[in-house]
């Protein structure tokens, strides 16, 4: 890791850079905006600056401040005046009747709902007069962009969760079932276990309604699993299998399915290439990993054999159990997604066909070069053997393999990896 120590001046160089970058990005988007380009409200009496920008949720971030003084001629002591017309740091898109990711040309799915968040948030205040899929103007606060999307905070809204017609991907690899699925929102939920920015959960579909899925990250608490090394850093497979696990988790979640994390962490879900090392996992619901491997075995599948009777006794007919390790057998070679299932165990070694299927076929079209190894085979493994809802026990590779490595440790290949996985479960069990 070469870290660079940079003088005073050229701090202040980097800084112009940085706000040049800005200023083009603000020029480039001009191009697509509406010709009022920058949103335009008059001062009301009592208004100061830090109240006309709170009245659209805009106060918060420092840099809609400075835009706001800037576009307005005005300084930090200025006041402003009564039924004067000011711009606001809210640029205008002509909204283009298909998505909010196409209007504006992102990619980011979270940047799409809060942008769809804020507009909505603003009509119900009553500072719109129209909803944007009506009147076609799409307000977009410009501190999504200036500030960091990773630092903006979820509007609130005291309203019904919304319904819309603008889905877009936060990855760079959309699947199938998220090119179908754009468009459509049915109410957005919130689960902290993905952390502050992935808590919100938008629903898209109801294909797994009444459907239950135990998804169980490998290792955990005393037992890291396999550790790799790379640059300096421990790669442990827990922390890995465990993120993967999470959005998995999520996109289940957004078809309405039961979800359970079996094991689980306090961290959420994690963009970084480095995942930190802890030993805090524990169990459903709130129970210490024990030491002894036999122990940490029995005490997953005992517990989702008893969640399995409940669900049962309501009437869940499908119920699935899948587990995901990233410690493969083959730990000198590159290998592709392994899917096991219990030798005789028909559903689980259908459902496991059918991911296989819907990875390779991913990677055949991503990826058409590259060609596809991995395999679907029996195994008489503990989950597969013991667990009483059908499983599927996947391998993603072996973190020690710097091969393998190099794939898992890009964000979008993980979050990649459970699109398709979920894809593969909708297209057994979808509706």
């Amino acid at each position: 890791m070469v870290v660079l120590t940079l003088s005073h001046s050229q701090e202040q160089m980097v800084g112009q850079y940085l706000k040049h970058l800005v200023t083009q990005l603000i020029c480039i988007l001009s191009l697509h905006v509406h010709s009022q380009s920058y949103l335009t409200t008059e001062a009301q009496s009592g208004d100061g600056i830090s109240v006309l920008l709170n009245r659209y949720d805009l106060s918060a971030y420092p840099c809609n401040v400075d835009t706001f003084l800037k576009i307005n001629d005005l300084n930090r002591t200025s006041h402003l005046m009564l039924s004067k017309e000011y711009k606001l740091p809210i640029i205008l898109f002509n909204y283009n009747d298909t998505s909010i990711r196409t209007t504006i040309g992102i990619n980011d799915y979270d940047l799409a709902i809060y942008i769809q968040q804020f507009n909505e948030n603003a009509q119900e205040k009553g500072l719109r007069k129209a909803d944007f899929r009506k009147d076609k103007i799409l307000w977009v606060p410009l501190h999504v962009w200036n500030c960091g999307f990773e630092n903006i905070e979820p509007i609130k809204s005291d309203s019904a969760k919304s319904k819309t017609k603008d889905v877009s991907t936060k990855n760079t690899i959309n699947t199938k079932e998220e090119k179908e699925e754009e468009g459509s929102i049915l109410r957005t939920e919130t689960f902290p276990i993905f952390g502050d920015k992935y808590e919100k959960t938008p629903i898209v579909s109801e294909k797994l309604k009444g459907q239950v899925y135990y998804l169980i990250s490998g290792h955990g608490g005393p037992d890291p699993g396999a550790i790799g090394k790379k640059d300096g850093h421990l790669l442990c497979e827990d922390e890995y299998a465990y993120d993967v696990t999470l959005r998995f988790a999520r996109k289940l979640l957004q078809q309405s399915a039961t979800v359970y994390v079996i094991t689980r962490d306090k961290d959420g879900i994690r963009d970084e290439e480095f995942l930190e090392n802890d030993k805090d996992e524990t169990v459903w619901f709130n129970q210490s990993i024990p030491l002894n491997q036999v122990r940490r075995l029995r005490q997953r599948s005992s517990k989702i054999n008893q969640l399995y009777a409940k669900h049962k006794k309501q009437g869940a007919t499908i119920q699935r159990v899948v587990e995901i390790h990233i410690d493969s057998r083959y730990e000198s070679q590159k290998v592709d997604i392994f899917f096991y299932y219990y030798p005789g165990g028909m559903v689980g070694k259908e459902l496991a066909q059918e991911m296989y299927r819907t990875i390779k076929s991913e990677y055949e079209e991503h990826q058409s070069n590259r060609g596809y190894r991995g395999v679907v085979k029996g195994r008489n493994l503990h989950t597969l053997r013991e667990s009483k809802p059908p499983a599927v026990y996947i391998e993603l590779g072996n973190i020690t393999n710097e091969f393998d490595q190099k794939r898992l440790l890009i964000v979008n290949n993980r979050q990649a990896i459970a699109n398709w996985l979920t894809q593969g479960i909708i297209s057994k069990n979808g509706k």
